[in-house]
């Protein structure tokens, strides 16, 4: 009969083969101790015997042999990566020693150029971590704000890097064969006389002539069929589309997935976070001051999270109730509020577009009459966040559910907010290069909203910090109260920035470039805010699922984005008067001409790929893939609840081995304290005592 093996195995450490117990309680302890354990017990039906591991002879079986892989693998591992203890870790190294000179020349040589190699690619694996931008920056926010606060930079990081994706795609799809092929009707890009410094905060005169709106790129010498700058310039934005889609899906998946696995059902052990989280490599003072304060944030909200429970768990039918009446009021509140802010948008809108036209304004009025729509939103966008975190703290979530509905609020009102302001400026659409006046106006977006970050930070938050520092007895100084980063406040600036750049990158091809450069400048910024304006939430915040929700907040702006793109390609027909789709060109006239002049067997298959007849098996793909990730999903939870339960088996046998060691020595004690003849006695009477005392 096959005989079943154990999912796990027990390792058995040095000084369980070295006890102080006789040979005789050890042949006990072998034949007698592993079938009273829990583990034993609850898995005896499914297997029949085990195997022991001892860890410190290099992963060696007792009863049985590694394969010859495995040996190779744990012969050739550095010693600084094996999870042994330093004793172990002696015994390797000497072990290794002995085999070199049992083994040959050329085995020797390849162990050793092994070991080099991996140490050479761990060192430049911590080298290439070591040139991620930020990252002492990064681990000192971390330490003193907790990992919330923490989480926001690395998520604007992301942003960066995402921008600079985009911009070396419209470098090479856009900027390099305008340059390379030239314009049909070049003109000198000069700065004219009718350019002023406004110019570059309105998107007009010398820079709405510049490579930055759409109305700059013609069709110009690279006109072939399948090869043309219309075709380049479509790629390239469709190409950053994509991009983005699968690197936001890809990392809200993946948050998802370390969220779902460490969810409500996962217990957290707090003796591990105390005994065991403490980095004793550490040297710097200041470095064992910000592991400290990590450590000591990261129990607050582990305690904070339990206290919630707790008083959630005692709550009766009648609170129940009640708290439901009163957040079905506070969401009709929020609601109206919503409704108002949007008509504040549709008039500053309509007023905006109707002054506009009008001639004979003061510079200064005019300037802000083009600009009303984005103050309105701003200052919306501003304001309604507040108040929504000011309900939802009467709502009695947790906070990070308080935090997250605040989000998800608040992500609400600006993509409606930007999604009302587009609806009106596609209803005003009728001027000759209407594609370069909705590129401006992101582009103004853009520049008003980094302007209002910067104004925010160094003339509202740093002159209420020194007034704190110079008068805090003041009753100025006590109304305004100390400064907290608001996390979701924040991280809705960065949504909202990057569904701007998102939209407006087919108007504005160098928005992404823009958007990269006023990255690198708000990081700075709020870096100077949280260090030096800002004091530490006594309530953290946990990063991991709020950087799902960041994510997913992310993916709600792309999806708004490829929605507006497809419905303007779709609805209004490109302007003949500038851009590469002019002279009575179009997006799918372009696309038709290269299809046609492609093989009948290639027109075949993309006619069918973008025919009715295909969206069937599409829909069956689908249903087969999502089927395939449900039951993986399902396995993996089935797995997951079965590590759990082996988790909770293991700590019952540590358990049961300590009470069964504790009562061994008892025996022992009784036996030494026996009178001199009893002493004397056959080990058949010793193990019959032994046997007593466990019974």
């Amino acid at each position: 009969m096959e005989e079943h093996r154990p999912v796990f195995m027990r390792l058995q450490s040095d000084e369980s083969s070295h006890s102080t117990l006789s040979a005789d309680s050890y042949v006990y302890h072998q034949t007698e101790i592993y079938d009273q354990l829990p583990s034993s017990q609850a898995s005896r039906p499914r297997q029949s015997g085990w195997e022991a591991c001892e860890a410190g002879r290099g992963g060696t079986l007792q009863h049985g042999h590694l394969s010859r892989g495995a040996r190779d693998k744990a012969s050739t591992q550095p010693l600084r990566d094996m999870a042994v203890c330093i004793q172990g870790k002696r015994e390797a190294r000497e072990r290794r020693k002995l085999q070199i000179r049992n083994i040959g020349f050329w085995e020797s040589w390849k162990r050793s150029q092994s070991i080099s190699r991996k140490r050479v690619w761990s060192q430049v694996g911590k080298a290439m971590s070591g040139l991620l931008p930020w990252q002492h920056v990064l681990h000192t926010i971390g330490g003193r704000f907790g990992i919330g606060v923490k989480a926001y930079f690395v998520f604007l990081r992301y942003l960066f890097f995402l921008n600079l994706l985009h911009c070396g795609i419209i470098g090479s799809f856009i900027l390099t064969p305008t340059t390379l092929y030239g314009r049909s009707n070049s003109e000198p890009l000069t700065f004219g006389g009718n350019d002023s410094v406004l110019d570059f905060f309105l998107g007009s005169g010398f820079l709405e002539r510049s490579p930055v709106f759409f109305g700059f790129y013609t069709r110009g010498s690279l006109n072939l069929l399948c090869l043309n700058t219309p075709l380049l310039y479509l790629a390239g934005v469709l190409t950053i589309l994509f991009l983005s889609l699968i690197m936001v899906v890809r990392r809200t998946t993946v948050g998802y997935k370390h969220t779902w696995l460490l969810g409500k059902g996962y217990s957290v052990n707090m003796s591990y976070k105390i005994f065991c989280g403490w980095d004793f490599t550490i040297q710097d003072p200041a470095a064992a001051s910000l592991k400290r304060s990590f450590i000591r944030n990261d129990l607050k909200l582990y305690l904070e999270e339990q206290r919630f429970s707790l008083r959630e768990a005692q709550r009766t039918l009648a609170q129940w109730v009640h708290l439901y009446l009163l957040r079905l009021v506070l969401n009709s509140i929020v609601l109206s509020l919503l409704g108002g802010a949007f008509f504040l948008i549709y008039f500053a809108t309509v007023t905006s577009q109707s002054e506009a036209q009008k001639s004979g304004h003061y510079w200064l009025v005019s300037l802000f009459l083009q600009y009303l729509p984005p103050i309105v939103i701003t200052l919306v966008n501003l304001v309604l966040p507040h108040i929504f975190r000011k309900i939802s703290s009467f709502e009695d979530y947790s906070f990070t559910t308080q935090v997250n509905a605040t989000l998800v609020r608040s992500i609400f009102l600006k993509l409606a907010s930007l999604g009302i302001y587009l609806f009106f400026l596609f209803r005003t659409n009728n001027q000759l290069c209407w594609e370069n006046q909705f590129g401006k106006e992101m582009y103004k977006l853009c520049i008003f909203d980094f302007l209002a970050s910067f104004c925010n930070t160094f003339l509202l938050n740093y002159p209420r910090k020194l007034l704190q520092e110079s008068y805090p007895s003041s009753w100025l100084a006590r109304l305004s109260g100390k400064q907290r980063f608001l996390i979701p406040f924040n991280v809705l600036d960065l949504v909202h920035n990057q569904t701007v750049s998102w939209v407006g990158v087919y108007y504005c091809p160098l928005l992404p470039l823009l958007e990269t450069v006023k990255l690198v400048a708000t990081f700075y910024i709020k870096k100077f805010m949280v260090l030096r304006c800002c004091v530490a939430e006594q309530r953290m915040l946990r990063a991991s699922s709020s950087s799902v929700l960041f994510h997913f907040m992310l993916l709600l702006g792309l999806l708004m984005a490829v929605a507006t793109l497809g419905f303007n390609l779709y609805q209004f027909s490109p302007s003949s008067s500038c851009g590469p789709f002019g002279n009575g060109a179009s997006v799918f006239n372009v696309t038709d001409v290269c299809v046609d002049s492609l093989p009948s067997a290639a027109q075949n298959v993309l006619r069918y790929l973008t025919s009715e007849a295909f969206a069937l098996p599409l829909i069956l793909a689908e249903i087969v893939i999502l089927t395939s990730y449900v039951s993986r999903r399902r396995a993996n939870q089935k797995a997951i609840e079965r590590l759990k339960d082996m988790l909770v088996m293991s700590s019952s046998d540590k358990r049961f081995l300590v009470k069964q060691h504790a009562t061994l020595l008892r025996g022992r004690k009784k036996t030494q304290r026996a009178p001199a003849g009893t002493e004397q006695d056959s080990p058949a009477s010793r193990r019959t005592a032994l046997h007593t005392s466990e019974e």
